[in-house]
């Protein structure tokens, strides 16, 4: 039984839906964590943890969380993670989960650990002002009856990069899964809808790259692409999006909710 002063507003959110119904006896292993992670946030400051769904716990975290937010040990329950986020957010933050959690159900929930949910929110840093973070979750394992029990949740600082939220929910395909769906939320309610911009599908798999740091050479062989598309890709990108170099396409990256 979950203790009171742990309860967290997001168990409301997980517990509305069937599909996400939990088993609190399972035992779960600490996945290969560096392995998941591997190269894919070098654009700011991160931390990482494993959530068990089934109680709320954390385990397997990454050091910088200590030095971003200023625990002087690690935290054992997602309720201390909830606490740090802005209050003027957390509406936003259950309508994302809420949304995540529908479009998991619309696209079918055998599809689940290919999905991986992503959106932003303020976050006390250790300095004591809040500062815009990404949100990542990486679906991770299952249950016997096929209900999400653990996800990899990854935190980015971004304060560097832009300080304005654009409450956008992203849901994207892990492969062989090729999903892209961005919905614009409503940051004080529950009301959302599908957004759209004005780059190609592949524009805006080029722009994710770059945002992430990676060369046209390295972009080149994870799409199959041979370097000079990807040149003219990224051309046509600073164009539409009227940015100057790489550094504004990042912000914009984050702008649009692509990221």
């Amino acid at each position: 039984m979950e203790k009171s002063e742990e309860k967290h507003p997001l168990i409301d959110v997980w517990n509305s839906y069937r599909a996400l119904q939990k088993n609190g006896n399972t035992i779960l292993k600490k996945p290969p964590v560096e392995q998941i992670v591997g190269e894919m946030f070098g654009i700011g400051n991160y931390y990482y943890y494993v959530l068990n769904l089934s109680d709320s716990t954390l385990t397997g975290h990454n050091k910088n969380i200590l030095n971003l937010h200023g625990f002087k040990k690690f935290p054992e329950h997602l309720k201390q993670i909830i606490d740090l986020i802005h209050p003027d957010d957390i509406s936003f933050v259950l309508n994302a989960e809420r949304i995540v959690i529908e479009k998991i159900i619309e696209i079918g929930k055998e599809f689940q650990l290919y999905l991986k949910p992503s959106y932003c929110f303020r976050m006390k840093t250790t300095k004591g002002n809040y500062e815009l973070f990404h949100h990542q979750a990486i679906h991770t394992m299952e249950d016997h009856e096929g209900n999400l029990i653990q996800s990899i949740n990854i935190h980015t600082n971004i304060q560097h990069i832009t300080k304005e939220n654009p409450y956008t929910v992203l849901l994207t395909g892990i492969s062989p899964r090729t999903d892209f769906i961005q919905i614009k939320a409503d940051p004080s309610s529950s009301s959302y809808f599908s957004t759209e911009n004005d780059l190609t599908r592949r524009e805006t798999e080029v722009l994710s790259l770059i945002a992430k740091g990676y060369s046209g050479k390295e972009i080149s062989v994870m799409l199959i692409l041979s370097e000079h598309t990807v040149r003219t890709h990224r051309r046509n990108i600073l164009h539409k999006t009227q940015c100057r170099n790489s550094k504004e396409l990042v912000k914009k990256a984050f702008d649009l909710g692509l990221i």
